[in-house]
């Protein structure tokens, strides 16, 4: 199961569509090899979950998918994509979404400028939202720096506490979710009360999603994940249930025997196997849990949109309307859940 198996609104692969035409413009360039570049994960597809959230927290707040929701969508998607192609470059990685990664493609140096170029359109766009927009997308950019310095710290470590593995991915994942719905309401220009509560949203949404991401690197198969189970800690990172599965007083000094040092494949299987032998997956999933009801209870305390025309004819179109968008924050509020519900089964 995915995002995309839960997230099923009205119009929203219609609004993602524009979105997608819009991205293709938006990395364009008049310098044809960074045209191409920066166009190359665009090509290249993915889940394009960021600006799906903004467009559904826009939805959430009673707007459509006006020009600036559109607008807004494209530049968190272009953020997105500029710290992939940095990303790969500090891992080194061959491959991303099932193509050779610009870096292995094109080396080093012009996959960083292609994110430099990405970072730079995002901004431009941000910057004909408004002032607050292009101050939540610079603090989003900076909090990335942040979390990638931070997980790089702890590279290979056995002794990587939960607190840090928590404050990374508050950088490196739900602040861009939360950048995005936080986006959603201002460009749909929701009242003050309802950009907070969608903030505190994506957030704690964040959080879960990166909590479910990686109980998923150790539980489903190759098959499912587009790459080797046990990938992270492959590359040297240790997340909640690795540190969990340390923690514990049988297993934990074998596995930290283990780990430590770059693995080869059939150690990852085995470390994959110890871990899941004991309760930290469960407890992993516990974790999510709880930051999967501070988003529920985020949207579940998001006040009324504002009041719809008078008219006996209107009142009757915006009851409708009002329906629509509980509909909406009610599919939103329940998104983590569901997510680790399946899990849940998975790995029981």
């Amino acid at each position: 199961m995915n995002v995309w198996e839960l997230l099923d609104l009205p119009g929203l692969d219609e609004s993602l569509a524009q979105v997608e035409s819009e991205l293709r413009k938006a990395v364009a360039s008049p310098e044809p090899l960074l045209s191409e570049v920066a166009a190359y994960l665009v090509d290249a597809g993915g889940k394009r979950l960021r600006p799906a959230l903004l467009l559904a927290a826009a939805a959430s707040t009673g707007s459509g998918a006006g020009e600036n929701v559109v607008q807004g969508a494209v530049s968190v998607e272009l953020v997105h994509m500029g710290s992939l192609y940095h990303d790969d470059v500090i891992d080194e990685a061959d491959s991303r979404r099932g193509v050779r990664s610009a870096n292995a493609r094109w080396g080093n140096l012009v996959a960083i400028l292609a994110g430099d170029f990405l970072l730079a359109r995002a901004s431009e766009i941000a910057a004909g939202l408004g002032t607050e927009v292009v101050t939540v997308l610079a603090s989003t950019i900076g909090r990335l720096c942040q979390g990638e310095m931070t997980q790089l710290q702890y590279a290979y470590s056995t002794a990587r506490p939960e607190p840090a593995y928590l404050d990374a991915i508050s950088c490196k994942t739900a602040s861009l979710l939360s950048a995005s719905t936080r986006i959603g309401g201002l460009v749909a220009g929701a009242s003050r009360p309802e950009v907070e509560s969608l903030t505190r949203f994506g957030h704690a949404f964040g959080m879960a999603f990166q909590i479910w991401d990686d109980v998923r690197d150790l539980v489903c198969t190759e098959a499912e994940l587009g790459k080797p189970a046990g990938h992270d800690m492959l590359e040297g990172t240790y997340t909640l249930p690795v540190i969990r599965a340390l923690a514990d007083p049988e297993t934990g000094p074998e596995l930290s025997a283990l780990l430590g040092q770059p693995l080869d494949e059939p150690d990852v299987e085995k470390a994959r196997d110890m871990i899941l032998a004991t309760d930290a997956v469960r407890g992993s999933i516990a974790e999510g849990r709880r930051w999967a009801d501070l988003a529920a209870e985020a949207l579940r305390a998001m006040p009324a949109t504002s009041a719809p025309p008078a008219s006996a004819t209107a009142n009757g179109a915006a009851n409708g309307a009002h329906d629509d968008v509980a509909a909406v924050r009610e599919t939103l509020a329940g998104l983590a859940h569901r997510l680790l519900d399946d899990l849940a089964v998975r790995s029981s």
